[in-house]
C-alpha cells in the first residue's frame, strides 16, 4: 500500500450496484478509503461533506448524461474545483469531441469496458497531479 493511497478518499458515483461492488473491492485492496453513492448527487454540499480527494463518476446514470453535468457543477464550485475527476464512459465519440475541454479541466476519462490496470493508472495519475499541487 502506497503512502498516497493511505491518505486518499475516493468517492465513486455509479447507478450499477455491481460496478460499485467491484470498485470498492478494487480500491480498498489498493489501500484507498472509499465512499460509494448509487444515485446522482445533485446537491454539491453532499460532496463537500464527504470531502473526497478524487471523484469517479459514471457518464450516464439512467438516461441522463450525469457525469458531464456533475463535472461542470464541480468545476464551477470554489470548494470542489480542484478535486480530480475520473469519468467512466463508453461514449468514445463524445470523449473525442470534448478531449481538449476535459484535459483543460484535468478530467481523466476511462473508456468502458475498462481494464483494472487502466483504471488504477488513471486514478494514480489524477492523484499525483492533485498532491503535487497541495
Amino acid at each position: 500500500m502506497s503512502k498516497l493511497a493511505q491518505k486518499t478518499h475516493i468517492l465513486v458515483i455509479n447507478d450499477a450496484q455491481e460496478v460499485l461492488d467491484v470498485m470498492r473491492e478494487l480500491l480498498e485492496e489498493e489501500g484507498y478509503r472509499v465512499t460509494l453513492h448509487s444515485s446522482a448527487i445533485y446537491d454539491l454540499d453532499k460532496i463537500v461533506e464527504i470531502a473526497p480527494n478524487l471523484l469517479i463518476v459514471d457518464h450516464l446514470m439512467g438516461d441522463e448524461e450525469y457525469g458531464w453535468q456533475l463535472i461542470q457543477k464541480v468545476k464551477l464550485n470554489r470548494e470542489l474545483c480542484n478535486i480530480p475527476i475520473v469519468v467512466c464512459t463508453a461514449a468514445m465519440k463524445m470523449v473525442e469531441e470534448l478531449q481538449g475541454h476535459l484535459k483543460a479541466k484535468s478530467v481523466t476519462v476511462v473508456l468502458k469496458p475498462f481494464d483494472i490496470d487502466d483504471m488504477l493508472h488513471a486514478i494514480s495519475r489524477a492523484l499525483s497531479d492533485e498532491f503535487v499541487v497541495s
